[in-house]
């Protein structure tokens, strides 16, 4: 039997090649990415993961396409013979935690902090574990396009569809994880964006799930959920999205600011006198807690992932407290298959998402703040010493380069900062990473874009002068 979809154009089948990205699919609402499309990458993910007769959790974010699509979404699943399991609205990591504590396959639907005009699906294997282009993305995209082709099939069993509230539940498990229940008294602002954070902040932080109050005076920022985005894009990577939550810290005198993007999965802090504080010291101040509990508990080989972007403070906390430093490239996918292999606790990327063996190895933005709450409501000190103890170095950011010829940029990199120039050493786990060491050392790492021409560099020094000297350098080599 075949069920009926519309035929598959051209478009339909060249758009699979555009949005199917290296960890996600992700795409322009209406254009790249329609409903014939998604619903055939429903039916292409049930047969790719095995899913007949198997449960495949499926939810969305605020966005006006999202409802519709989870919908074609599974309708493909289902007719290739999943159970259907909608949680409706959540944060991605609400979803990683319906994957993770059903053991069950998930599909969430959300563009993160991209705008309003686009939208997009994250895959999780069951057990929230990761999916990338090579470990099934690839083979979903293919099976997808001769579903738009030919037609989908039925299994010889149609998959069945309930409905789940994950809420309340997602909130008791992360404050199983994070006692808040002691600390001093903090009173916090946070910026949801319009995103999915105005959803769980007030079930997590706060009493909207029926939990006991916890010491938290939460001042709300854009907790409305709009997928138009009306304020400011769900994007705090770009410091302009910072700006009304720095102004409404200092306002109210808060302790602290946090910010979260559109699907929530991201949080990034900001001090008490609105001063953003750097994912890699969050990094490190998460990684020590987590190793400290780990120890406490009686583990003798803990070990915590960090990407090669995060600061070289963020392995020196690790070896510092007994544990080992894993240094990883860059990416989702990438970083919870090190967290399976190594066992990690914890792991930490410069792009702020952070992840937790106790949370499947998937990474929340909520449990992240939930530990960055707990030391400063330990402490008498702000949040601003507590950082700047974590943010020994100085970084330049990163900052891209539209480069036309990325080999002939790459050939003047080697030859002025390799052996053969200023002598530093090279490795090419993710890009090209140049390090000079000694008193006066560097790092500066130059990575191609994997959708656009362009060169990503980020360097971090021992100081200011310093960075500032190998950053102009290395950009007039890029850019000559």
């Amino acid at each position: 039997m075949q069920i009926a979809i519309q035929p598959a154009s051209g478009a339909d089948l060249g758009d699979l090649q555009q949005v199917v990205k290296n960890y996600d699919i992700r795409g322009l609402v209406g254009d790249t990415l329609t409903e014939p499309l998604i619903n055939a990458l429903g039916a292409a993910t049930a047969d790719e993961l095995e899913l007949a007769g198997e449960e495949l959790v499926i939810g969305h974010d605020m966005r006006d396409s999202s409802p519709a699509y989870a919908r074609a979404f599974a309708a493909g699943a289902r007719t290739r013979g999943a159970n259907i399991v909608h949680i409706g609205l959540c944060s991605t990591d609400m979803n990683y935690y319906a994957s993770g504590i059903r053991d069950a396959a998930a599909a969430m639907f959300t563009a993160s902090h991209n705008p309003a005009s686009y939208n997009g699906i994250k895959i999780s294997r069951a057990g929230a574990r990761g999916i990338s282009l090579d470990t099934g993305l690839a083979a979903i995209r293919d099976r997808a396009a001769d579903y738009l082709a030919a037609g989908i099939p039925a299994a010889d069993q149609l998959g069945t569809e309930t409905e789940a509230d994950v809420l309340v539940d997602y909130a008791v498990y992360l404050r199983s994880l994070v006692e808040l229940a002691n600390i001093r008294p903090l009173k916090i602002v946070v910026d949801a964006g319009n995103g999915m954070g105005g959803h769980t902040v007030p079930a997590v932080l706060g009493t909207l799930a029926g939990l006991a109050k916890l010491p938290l005076e939460i001042v709300p920022l854009y907790f409305e959920l709009d997928g138009n985005f009306p304020n400011h894009e769900a994007n705090p990577l770009d410091p302009k999205n910072l700006v009304d939550l720095q102004q409404r810290v200092v306002e109210e005198h808060a302790d602290l600011g946090l910010a979260f993007d559109g699907d929530a999965d991201r949080c990034f802090v900001v001090d008490e006198e609105g001063q953003p504080v750097s994912p890699s010291a969050v990094t490190a101040l998460v990684a020590a807690r987590e190793i400290t509990r780990a120890a406490q508990s009686g583990e003798q080989s803990i070990h915590v992932i960090h990407n090669l972007l995060t600061s070289r403070h963020v392995p020196e906390t690790i070896e510092g407290t007994g544990a080992t430093p894993v240094r990883t490239r860059v990416g989702h996918s990438l970083i919870k298959a090190e967290m399976a292999r190594t066992g990690a606790v914890f792991g930490g990327e410069h792009s702020a998402h952070y992840y937790f063996r106790d949370f499947w190895g998937a990474d929340n933005g909520m449990l992240a703040a939930m530990h960055v709450l707990a030391t400063v409501g330990a402490n008498t000190e702000p949040i601003s010493a507590i950082a700047a103890r974590h943010t020994p170095y100085f970084a330049s950011g990163e900052i891209n380069s539209t480069v036309a010829d990325v080999p002939a940029a790459y050939e003047r990199l080697v030859t002025d900062f390799g052996p053969g120039g200023v002598g530093a050493s090279m490795d090419e786990l993710d890009g090209i990473t140049f390090t000079a060491g000694g008193a006066q050392w560097w790092w500066a790492n130059i990575r191609p874009s994997n959708t656009e021409p362009l060169l990503r560099l980020n360097v971090e020094a021992s100081s200011e002068a310093l960075m500032a000297e190998v950053r102009d350098r290395a950009l007039a080599l890029i850019r000559s």
